[in-house]
């Protein structure tokens, strides 16, 4: 599983968009509104069922080590058998309670990616396409930007084409990438 973390602001991420000439769209937000969606997902490849998928969790605050095992013991709850999680170099995947739900559940396994390298992690382009897809939006508030979000991240979940993108827009080595690719077209003729 490629994992990552991204937020999400009640501010409109605005975006160059097409026009009539002369008719400049204006994004209208409510000033001084800074609230916050934080989200962590993780897209996992299932060797055995021959099929991606994304899994993630909302917090309206900031994730930090405590919201990433919440996260991790979800995955615990929904995945069979051992599996690795693959993050950046972040502080907030490394420390004392991840090792220690490393220690309690043998089946997990945490890797880093190499510091300041994004572009390996597929997961970075499921937030991609969902800032994409939010931008030039106002959501009138938290409620409406979290349904907001939850639909643009389920579209991008039950679209097998957009997760399979998402691992072939990364930088990840070649014979990854081919691997992951041949493991999909298998996935697709079962």
């Amino acid at each position: 599983m490629f994992a990552d973390e991204s937020g999400f602001l009640l501010i409109p991420n605005v975006v160059r968009a097409w026009a009539p000439q002369g008719q400049t769209p204006i994004p209208r937000h409510h000033q001084g509104r800074r609230d916050k969606i934080s989200m962590i997902s993780g897209i996992s490849l299932s060797p055995r069922r021959h099929r991606l998928n994304l899994y993630y969790l909302l917090f309206y605050d900031h994730i930090g080590q405590e919201e990433v095992c919440l996260f991790l013991r979800e995955l615990l709850r929904h995945l069979r058998g051992p599996f690795i999680v693959v993050l950046d170099n972040s502080s907030t995947h490394k420390g004392g309670p991840l090792e220690q739900l490393q220690r309690q559940h043998r089946r997990l396994r945490l890797e880093h990616f190499p510091a300041y390298a994004p572009e390996l992690n597929p997961d970075e382009g499921a937030w991609a396409q969902a800032k994409a897809q939010l931008a030039n939006s106002c959501s009138r508030d938290v409620d409406d930007l979290t349904e907001d979000i939850l639909r643009s991240i389920d579209g991008i979940r039950s679209s097998p084409e957009k997760l399979r993108g998402c691992i072939l827009q990364s930088e990840l080595p070649s014979f990854l990438r081919r691997a992951i690719t041949l493991f999909m077209q298998i996935a697709l003729m079962a």
